[in-house]
């Protein structure tokens, strides 16, 4: 279902779509989150009660964490720049005047969104050369902690043009 403004503007169709598939991406997002945030902290509070309780250690346990963590840390990036909060240096554009600082910020975000595409192709080229190797404790194919690279970038890319829309259409933060 596409949200409808409640103001006296009414929010134009292709922008209506790209906010609910970026909630839609934001929401699955977040469920992911919490789930590799519980995985990774039980895993390793397993591991180090294995270790020094039991005198056992799971071998496996510290790279499933870290794999765990690289995803955090990707997913959780593109949580953080769909709120704005992500860290930016606005000392100089907030002394410009309106008009430029709304220009500034239309350069930042469409340098953001290339950056973000250099994720999504490299990254899928990344990833198939990586595909053939395996992980040094599970035997994993490589491709999957990797292929958070290109996933997280289309997600930015999608909350990215999302930022660009609003702001192009004057709802974009103040």
């Amino acid at each position: 279902m596409i949200p409808e403004d409640k103001g006296k503007r009414s929010t134009p169709r292709p922008l209506a779509l790209v906010v609910v598939l970026s909630d839609w991406a934001d929401g699955a997002v977040k469920a992911g989150l919490c789930t590799l945030g519980a995985v990774m902290a039980l895993l390793i509070g397993y591991q180090v009660f294995s270790r020094y309780v039991l005198n056992h250690s799971l071998f496996w346990a510290e790279e499933v964490g870290r794999m765990c963590l690289v995803w955090i840390t990707f997913f959780g990036s593109t949580a953080a720049y769909r709120r704005h909060h992500h860290v930016g240096i606005d000392v100089l554009v907030r002394r410009f005047p309106e008009r430029f600082q709304v220009a500034a910020g239309l350069m930042a975000w469409s340098a953001s969104m290339l950056l973000f595409g250099v994720m999504v192709v490299y990254g899928a080229r990344f990833v198939g050369f990586v595909a053939n190797q395996k992980s040094a404790a599970l035997g994993l194919p490589m491709a999957l902690p990797y292929s958070v690279i290109p996933l997280s970038g289309a997600v930015f890319v999608l909350h990215g043009i999302r930022h660009l829309m609003e702001q192009l259409h004057g709802m974009g933060r103040q």
